[in-house]
């Protein structure tokens, strides 16, 4: 017989910067920890010296740190999740789709699986992904509007948290089941606070404006300088600003056609950071929070490798099923192909791997807030 669920404990799923720092925080916390890896080897050693060291900051001493012992560390997913209620997705969105394959073979009802963060659409993909696995478990699907955690691995084995989130909101499909999700994180986190639905939580992705197009338009600059310039001061200037301003408006628009209404970027600005100004490259400058943040070091970097894919590719392609145009957003995407000699187009989020197409607008709203079954007409 399978063993109940534990609302103390929680799988986290991915051991990068994000995955170790969730593990420790957690376990520091008191919480119950599974903490699984895809591959093996990033986990030796963790299960050598038996701990995670979350490094101590040298700026701040009110954030976490310490040896997290944590309980199980493994790459064996059933094991994982077996009496784990929440699960923490905390990998790159383009391995979001994996780890649903992995995972659908062990889920039963009650779980909760929380990605960190969905990107744009990962809620409604893994949940197609299950659906199209035969799993019929009542499992809720969530997703995160951001990663809670600012932090580095330094070592194999550890990590530092820079700092952590106030809010963050998260959204469950269907929208209804939010408060539930909530409800089981508040188990270790106050931080997660609700959100109206996925498709707001995947349209606030911010980081599809900032991250993308600033990375494409400043390629030569990175690769000359191996990123040492500061990435939102230097690589942000009144014209980049104006590209990444229609970029905005498209995504805006895109939310707006499926009746949803989005924050823009400047007003996103001043929500989370306070930052203000006339335009969106005012907002930017006034944010203290941007100074001295360094770019990339090389062009190939997930600003693209994940946010093109992951984030500009799904609302495009929302975008062509509903009838909005996005040139500006495609011209990025193109562009991105051609610095990486890929399609970002056939690896990519679509409506298609969301389980949307074909949709009508009305059957389309009620998949997002309702977790209707996907009808065709």
């Amino acid at each position: 017989m399978a063993q109940q669920l534990q609302p103390d404990c929680f799988a986290v799923l991915g051991a990068g910067n994000g995955g170790l720092a969730m593990a420790a925080h957690l376990t520091l916390k008191g919480i119950h920890v599974r903490l699984w890896n895809r591959s093996p080897e990033r986990l030796l050693p963790i299960q050598r010296s038996g701990y995670i060291q979350l490094v101590a900051s040298t700026e701040r001493d009110d954030l976490p740190h310490g040896q997290a012992h944590v309980e199980v560390v493994t790459s064996d997913i059933a094991e994982a999740v077996a009496d784990a209620r929440v699960l923490m997705v905390v990998v790159p969105a383009t391995g979001h789709a994996e780890v649903a394959q992995r995972v659908a073979p062990h889920l039963r009802d009650g779980h909760i699986i929380v990605l960190n963060p969905g990107r744009t659409g990962g809620a409604l993909e893994v949940l197609h992904v299950l659906q199209q696995q035969g799993v019929k478990a009542d499992v809720i699907v969530a997703e995160a509007q951001t990663l809670l955690y600012a932090s580095r691995a330094l070592n194999p084995g550890q990590v530092q948290i820079f700092g952590i989130k106030n809010s963050v909101p998260v959204a469950a499909i269907p929208a209804y089941r939010t408060p539930e999700v909530v409800k089981a994180l508040s188990v270790a986190y106050t931080e997660f606070v609700p959100g109206d639905n996925v498709m707001k939580t995947s349209m606030e992705n911010i980081g599809a404006i900032f991250h993308p197009a600033v990375t494409v338009l400043n390629a030569a600059r990175i690769e000359s300088t191996h990123g040492d310039f500061e990435y939102y001061i230097d690589g942000i200037t009144p014209s980049v600003a104006q590209i990444l301003e229609q970029i905005d408006s498209e995504r805006v628009a895109v939310a707006a056609a499926m009746g949803f209404n989005c924050m823009t970027a400047r007003e996103w600005l001043y929500i989370a950071y306070g930052a203000s100004g006339k335009t969106l490259f005012e907002a930017i400058r006034a944010n203290q929070g941007y100074y001295g943040i360094k770019a990339p070091p090389i062009v190939h970097h997930r600003y693209i490798t994940e946010d093109v894919p992951m984030s500009l590719v799904p609302i495009a392609s929302l975008g062509d099923m509903l009838g909005v145009s996005c040139p500006t957003i495609k011209a990025i995407i193109h562009l991105a192909n051609l610095l990486h000699g890929c399609d970002y187009w056939q690896t990519g989020r679509t409506v298609e791997s969301m389980g949307l197409a074909g949709l009508s607008l009305r059957d389309l709203r009620l998949r997002i807030l309702e977790g209707m079954p996907a009808e065709r007409r």
